[in-house]
């Protein structure tokens, strides 16, 4: 990145609004609606701050997979690694939650076994019948095994004493809101035609967990 690239990103930076965005959206991504009430923000204030932050190319606005009407702000990863922001890993048991438990959050929580470390259990609010084959095989190449994983319900993974990250936005859609819980907006590598979208998605949420590992 050259100076004048870093200068617009600190300056943007420089308003304590726009660092308290900036810090919350490193650990999850978040709707517009999330961060007005969890910043105490009205709409048309937080939609200046997002310009500013997007202008500088610190974050970025895409349209939710699963309600189209809804959009979530997603800081650039980049940008954490670039400005040296350091984000805190969430401590004790860890739940992945997407719709199926087929592929994203199973693979997220083989990363975060291998990754970090600790405990980490994966559901889905509509499991299918098995992991997808191009998960098991994504998994493999990294060096993960998905081989014995079996979909399985929120119920029967458990939500206590558990810190709740979605990989999905129709997961996190369904689910009760709750401030505590992380959201990483992962695209769906079953709906994707591509030969490596199983192994694109991977990649998506191991960059999320070696930023949180600093």
């Amino acid at each position: 990145m050259d100076v004048q690239d870093r200068a617009r990103r600190h300056a943007a930076l420089g308003d304590p609004i726009r660092l308290a965005l900036v810090d919350d959206l490193a650990a999850s991504d978040r709707s517009p609606t999330e961060l007005g009430r969890r910043h105490e923000l009205p709409s048309n204030l937080l939609a200046h701050h997002l310009d500013v932050l997007e202008e500088a190319g610190l974050v970025e606005r895409t349209d939710s997979t699963g309600d189209r009407r809804r959009r979530y702000v997603r800081l650039r990863r980049a940008a954490v690694l670039d400005l040296g922001m350091g984000v805190t890993s969430p401590e004790g048991p860890v739940l992945f939650v997407c719709t199926h438990n087929s592929a994203r959050s199973q693979l997220a929580a083989a990363l975060w076994r291998r990754e970090v470390g600790s405990e980490a259990d994966s559901a889905g609010t509509h499991p299918a019948d098995r992991v997808h084959p191009g998960a098991i095989a994504a998994a493999r190449r990294a060096g993960l095994d998905l081989s014995d994983a079996r979909p399985k319900t929120i119920d029967e993974a458990g939500l206590r004493n558990r810190r709740v990250i979605t990989v999905c936005d129709r997961a996190h859609e369904e689910l009760e809101p709750d401030g505590d819980r992380l959201h990483w907006s992962t695209p769906d590598p079953a709906d994707d035609p591509a030969p490596d979208a199983f192994d694109a998605a991977l990649g998506r949420l191991r960059a999320r967990i070696v930023t949180m590992q600093g």
